[in-house]
């Protein structure tokens, strides 16, 4: 077999996967994400001319950069015939076999599921004239362990699509053998995925053994698969308009700097001064009003959840590149240019004192609660909390938080999350109310052996 080479572009603040494939000399790309110069280097780097630029569906995590990379490289942008697109495209449908170079024939397969008009992409090596199956590249279809979700096209298309997902998962069983390579773009903590797995490689094979869709009839894979669906972020609604739009390269350039001033006034105005430290810096001190949203978390994905789209956003970083870091993790959810940034420290971002609020783990707010009643303040999603809470929890999903803060109750506030990072967001909002929180950064899974009473779906209270 003709050796190939298939490079892996991660996007693990998205949980999501680019694929750049190549025989040494030309090469394809698919569902390249929106900050394309990744690709380009890599292109540079192996001295590969790309030909093809592949598109599973109309993606609704992210912005794609799918038109941008083809502009700028000459290749053609394949989108399936059946999308409705507003730029000019190389349509594509089910069962159309492309050729990439002499070596690699790329065949279409209509993969409906996660949208309508999602399409897997096998590639097959030719060799002495024979084709030899290679790998799949599954989009949002049949992923490590799961599959793409089905709903998030609306409610009232969730039931057909989940019935397509499972006959999708099975063609692509039933076509391909099992050592083909199974390559997703979603699956890697994206909300795209239905449900999450460790798995970083896998093939057909695996897959018929291991995931729901190849291993359940279809009536309780989509009964189960159902049940375990959870909220997924609001900015997705934003996605599928823009790429069917064609959006175009990004502006990565440095935005205005602002003075501390100027950042004050853009907090009483109601915009979004976001301070991109990790949780222990800016509980330790920060800008009051600031938010906090880490760049050592998933940044861009709990952001776009959070606020009301349209909203200016300033970014506070200790340092230019911090800033930079933040502003491509934003290009990619369709916020394109920051309102302003600012770099240091929170002494240089406020005209007024430098503010703090404690942490704490989950033991001392067992030993608290032996001594004063406080609120407990859980920001996991429902179906988190659902499944195990502290007894007495107050449940407000952080993304529900900025809407809702008014609700937390009267007294002294706790915040905890499932490990920390989402207790902090929360822990900012709540103090740029002007309350006074305790952000617990803890694992959950340590809240029972701190003596902390559990109420789960099943039982009373428990320790």
């Amino acid at each position: 077999m003709i050796p190939l080479t298939v490079r892996t572009i991660e996007t693990p603040s998205l949980g999501d996967r680019t694929y750049l494939v190549h025989d040494g000399e030309v090469g394809f790309v698919v569902d390249p994400q929106r900050d394309i110069d990744r690709v380009l280097d890599v292109l540079a780097a192996d001295g590969v001319c790309l030909t093809h630029v592949l598109e599973t569906h109309l993606h609704n995590d992210y912005v794609t950069g799918g038109l941008a990379l083809a502009a700028a490289t000459g290749a053609a942008y394949l989108v399936n015939a059946e999308d409705e697109v507003s730029f000019d495209r190389t349509p594509v449908s089910d069962g159309e076999v492309v050729e990439v170079g002499t070596r690699m024939r790329v065949r279409a397969i209509a993969t409906p599921g996660h949208t309508f008009t999602h399409l897997s992409y096998a590639l097959s090596t030719v060799v002495d004239g024979r084709e030899e199956p290679y790998a799949v590249f599954t989009g949002g279809s049949l992923l490590y362990g799961a599959t793409g979700r089905p709903d998030l096209l609306g409610g009232e298309h969730t039931d057909a699509l989940v019935r397509h997902q499972h006959a999708s998962a099975h063609r692509l069983a039933t076509e391909l053998p099992d050592d083909a390579e199974v390559y997703p773009t979603h699956g890697f903590g994206s909300f795209c995925s239905a449900t999450q797995s460790a798995a970083t490689s896998s093939s057909i094979g695996q897959e018929k053994r291991a995931n729901p869709a190849l291993t359940q009839d279809e009536e309780t894979y989509v009964r189960e698969l159902l049940a375990g669906l959870g909220a997924w972020p609001a900015y997705y609604a934003h996605m599928g308009p823009a790429n069917a739009a064609g959006p175009r390269a990004p502006d990565l350039s440095p935005v205005q700097e602002a003075d501390a001033a100027e950042l004050r006034r853009r907090i009483e105005a109601g915009e979004w001064v976001v301070d991109l430290r990790d949780r222990t810096a800016f509980a330790a001190g920060h800008a009051p009003g600031t938010l906090n949203v880490g760049l050592d978390g998933a940044f861009a994905t709990y952001l776009g959840w959070l606020i009301e789209w349209g909203t200016p956003v300033t970014l506070l970083g200790e340092t230019a590149e911090d800033v930079a870091t933040a502003q491509r993790e934003l290009v990619r959810i369709g916020v394109d240019r920051p309102a302003a940034q600012a770099t240091g420290g929170p002494e240089q971002w406020t005209t007024g004192e430098v503010v703090s609020y404690a942490t704490a783990t989950f033991a001392d707010l067992a030993e608290v609660r032996h001594h004063r009643q406080v609120v407990v303040l859980d920001v996991r999603r429902a179906d988190e909390h659902a499944e195990a809470a502290i007894d007495g929890a107050v449940n407000i999903p952080v993304h529900e938080l900025p809407r809702r803060v008014a609700e937390v109750p009267a007294g002294e506030v706790w915040v905890h999350c499932a490990g920390g990072y989402r207790a902090s967001i929360a822990a900012s909002l709540v103090a740029a109310a002007g309350r006074a929180p305790v952000a617990v950064d803890d694992a959950f899974a340590n809240a029972a052996g701190a003596g902390l009473d559990l109420v789960t779906p099943d039982a009373a209270p428990q320790g």
